[in-house]
């Protein structure tokens, strides 16, 4: 089966060096989101900016899949740090995606479970595996982590925000969109990745540090390369 892979970024600036370095042959307008079609890496691709949020990057995706035919998603951006171990510059691969904000506990269920019984949503082994060797190689560097990626519809800066989402459910960072982009793709039985450079420490400094005028200039260029070469590997 043809491969279309559908990438994702919530902000123009996240997507706009994929899209500098694509062979774009159509655009379309839906839902106030501009899908570019065209080839990257020597691979179909479907580019979009979503919005941040995750019933922007829900929508996204499920277009992607339904009206773009992608096979296989790749949701990319920026992301505020949440292990000690994750340091500003350092991209994170995921295992698994959880909705940090999702709570239903009064009702009996967990808290971030959405599907009975499932509260991650596993990414995709292969690509996680090709991912972590092309990103070490392309970028010999920058530390590359693997692990749990944390979404939720807030921008977190405080460290009492941080420290809750850690305590409930650990994970190397937290983000906007990610999950619910995972949530999509496990329905419709997609394979995903969400990848992340990140910009800030997620507590009360995250304001300051998350600068896109450095990262546009810096990590930016440094994380496209990396994407564009993992394209050219799955495509």
């Amino acid at each position: 089966m043809k491969r279309i892979i559908g990438i994702i970024g919530a902000m123009e600036e996240e997507v706009a060096k994929l899209i500098a370095q694509a062979d774009i042959t159509a655009t379309e307008n839906i839902a106030g989101m501009v899908f570019r079609v065209g080839s990257l890496g020597g691979a179909d691709v479907v580019i979009v900016r979503s919005g941040m949020g995750k019933v922007n990057a829900g929508i996204c995706t499920q277009l992607l899949v339904t009206r773009f035919g992608a096979t296989h998603i790749i949701n990319t951006g920026f992301a505020g740090a949440l292990s000690p171990e994750v340091a500003l510059g350092n991209i994170i691969v995921s295992t698994e995606a959880v909705q940090h904000d999702f709570d239903v506990s009064p009702l009996g269920s967990r808290k971030g479970e959405i599907i009975a019984g499932m509260v991650a949503f596993p990414a995709d082994k292969e690509l996680v595996s090709s991912a972590c060797r092309v990103i070490a190689e392309t970028l010999p560097d920058v530390s590359v982590h693997s692990g749990r990626i944390c979404s939720g519809d807030q921008f977190i800066s405080e460290k009492a925000a941080k420290e809750r989402i850690i305590s409930e459910f650990g994970g190397l960072c937290c983000e906007m969109e990610g999950a619910a982009v995972a949530q999509v793709c496990t329905l419709n039985n997609v394979p995903f990745l969400i990848l992340r450079a990140i910009s800030d420490s997620a507590d009360e400094s995250a304001g300051e540090d998350f600068n896109f005028s450095v990262f546009q200039s810096t990590v930016a260029e440094e994380f496209a390369k990396a994407v564009v070469r993992l394209i050219e590997v799955i495509g």
